[in-house]
């Protein structure tokens, strides 16, 4: 399985942005407020994928617990991977939800719509850092080199 890439989630955001700037076009005089629901989950989920994260970096460096199952290894590779495509898909929702109603600010309901898909962008975005930085602490060590040398990985930010 190769790392995702940056350029891969972009696209997926341009995508489902332009999709829902067509779609709130269409429909906005028919939709109420945006729900800021998304926001507190979102962000639940950086947090637990980012503490995972460190949990399982130690593991994988030997530090005195048990190593994990690659099985649960690979499992936590595939919600990361899953996680960074979802954040970018609401990422590109609320890019193309904001974009539309950014015209009409000095109203109540298209600015509170406006701060709304603001915050969620900002909480997509904490998501798929925290989804990289766990699919990133999911590669498994180098292997020792032939001299005996012990060249381990170490997790982003330690070196």
């Amino acid at each position: 399985m190769s790392p995702t890439r940056l350029r891969t989630l972009l696209a997926v955001g341009v995508v489902c942005a332009a999709a829902a700037w067509l779609a709130v076009r269409a429909t906005f005089v028919n939709l109420p407020p945006l729900p800021w629901t998304t926001v507190p989950a979102l962000l639940l989920l950086a947090v637990g994928e980012t503490s995972i994260a460190r949990n399982l970096a130690g593991r994988l460096r030997g530090g005195g617990s048990k190593p994990p199952a690659p099985m649960a290894v690979a499992r936590l590779a595939a919600l990361a991977k899953a996680s960074s495509v979802a954040a970018a898909v609401f990422g590109g929702l609320a890019v193309g939800f904001g974009s539309y109603v950014a015209d009409e600010l000095g109203k109540a309901v298209p600015r509170h719509d406006a701060i709304a898909a603001l915050v969620t962008l900002a909480a997509a975005v904490v998501l798929a850092a925290a989804a990289l930085y766990l699919e990133r602490c999911c590669q498994a060590p180098d292997p020792p080199d032939a001299d005996g040398a012990d060249r381990s990985w170490q997790p982003p930010g330690s070196r």
